[in-house]
């Protein structure tokens, strides 16, 4: 398998798989420079190659809290991987050709294509200068708006957090730098009731997660909403009931001992986050049972394609419901939106179910076996790296070597996308042209 993958010209999903790997490698190496740590020495290789996937992958898990272990070298080392890995290694390599008057060619073309999930071929050149610009624009507003509320409490250096956070929450990454003033692995807890930081977050989360297709559709049609494509339709429904449902119910059941305004913002902050952003207000060990599993579900939906987020999308989620409402109405074809969804995109929505619901559970098995700890929490964290989300229980950094590579494993299957790997592993040519005789199986 592996002699077959290198022996000829790679595919474009082989492309950006070694894009990604590159990207952990070097930023492995830059993080165990002795400049990169403030004690000076440097981060151990096992440190490094965690922190360096996970901002690469835009998760957020840590097993050393960023502003206590890190540098300044070294957070910036995690802010340019975040960055690149929200906006995909292909992009940011198509687009510093571009400024530099390199042509696109027709091959590059085609990964920019499978990297950004497009439609079609047609209009991509132009549709990465547009990523690269809304990425621009939304971060830099993120940070101007949350600016007063960061430097009115930590003066100067409120700027630099105001800019990490904007570029972390739009990547969905979830990587924080508070450890240093508000205790380790809190996140913005401090902030749980500070509308200036928590309404920014949210809505920095939401523009990375809904996708760069969708936010295409929204420049060419504005508020027309019945001109958008079927994709950006269900996207947006998908999202809007994620977040609004689950904060309904997390403002009903949880968060009860805290004021009104409180109870709100922890409640809308809670129901966004797991949507790959990971950033939290509240600490999870106050959470029910059914907050947990609540949670879990939304880690494993994640955000949308071609998005800053992870997860297995929802459009996944939408065809797979579309798919049952057909099975239960008899309906001889799946619809949305009064469109008919394609057979192979079903099974590949399919495939993709199987794959987030059956490797989390493999995972937290291996981890709960491994650390001997309670498999539902071994489950939380598993499901967190592979929706590339990097909310936590609190039990990663405390984590051994094998639970480690698991969870590095689940963050890059993640963020690089389940098909990608397949399809890179997987010859691309079809061999099986023939048609098979077919014969009855009863499910159910």
């Amino acid at each position: 398998m592996v002699m077959r993958f290198f022996r000829k010209k790679p595919s474009s999903f082989q492309i950006i798989i070694m894009g990604f790997l590159g990207l952990i490698l070097v930023g492995t190496i830059l993080l165990m420079l002795p400049i990169a740590a403030k004690d000076g020495c440097g981060a151990s290789i096992e440190d490094a190659l965690f922190t360096s996937t996970s901002a690469a992958c835009v998760t957020g898990l840590v097993v050393r809290d960023t502003a206590l272990y890190w540098s300044g070298f070294g957070q910036a080392v995690i802010l340019v991987l975040i960055q690149i890995g929200g906006l995909g290694i292909v992009s940011v390599v198509a687009f510093i050709a571009m400024l530099s008057g390199r042509k696109i060619t027709l091959l590059q073309r085609s990964m920019l294509q499978d990297s950004i999930s497009a439609h079609q071929i047609g209009g991509i050149v132009k549709m990465i200068g547009f990523i690269f610009m809304i990425a621009l624009i939304t971060e830099l507003s993120g940070a101007v708006i949350m600016l007063p509320s960061f430097c009115r409490q930590y003066g100067l250096s409120g700027i630099w957090m105001s800019v990490f956070h904007s570029v972390s929450a739009f990547c969905n990454a979830g990587f924080d730098i508070m450890g240093a003033r508000t205790g380790s692995f809190s996140s913005l807890t401090s902030f749980a009731g500070n509308p200036g930081i928590v309404i920014p977050i949210i809505l920095l989360i939401i523009s990375g997660g809904i996708g760069f297709l969708t936010w295409e559709d929204i420049a060419a049609h504005k508020l027309h909403f019945h001109r958008y494509k079927m994709q950006s339709k269900v996207v947006i429904i998908t999202t809007a009931l994620l977040i609004i449902v689950p904060a309904v119910l997390l403002f009903l059941f949880e968060y009860t001992d805290s004021g009104m305004k409180d109870r709100i913002l922890l409640s809308l902050f809670q129901a966004v986050t797991p949507r790959t952003a990971g950033f939290n207000t509240a600490s999870f060990s106050s959470l029910s049972g059914t907050g947990s599993m609540l949670l879990i579900v939304l880690m494993l939906i994640g955000g949308s394609p071609g998005s800053t987020a992870g997860g297995m999308k929802t459009t996944t989620a939408a065809v797979m419901l579309a798919n049952a409402s057909s099975v239960f109405q008899r309906k001889r074809s799946v619809q949305l939106f009064g469109r008919r969804i394609e057979d192979s995109t079903i099974r590949n929505a399919a495939t993709l179910f199987m794959l987030y619901l059956l490797l989390p559970v493999i995972g937290a098995a291996v981890i709960s076996m491994a650390e001997n700890i309670p498999v539902g929490d071994s489950l939380f964290e598993t499901v967190s790296a592979i929706g590339t989300v990097g909310l936590s229980l609190g039990i990663t950094p405390s984590l051994g070597f094998v639970s480690r590579v698991v969870l590095i494993l689940l963050m890059f299957f993640g963020r690089v996308g389940g098909l990608t790997l397949i399809f890179a592993a997987i010859s691309s040519k079809n061999t099986d042209v023939s048609q098979r005789p077919v014969e009855k199986i009863i499910v159910g």
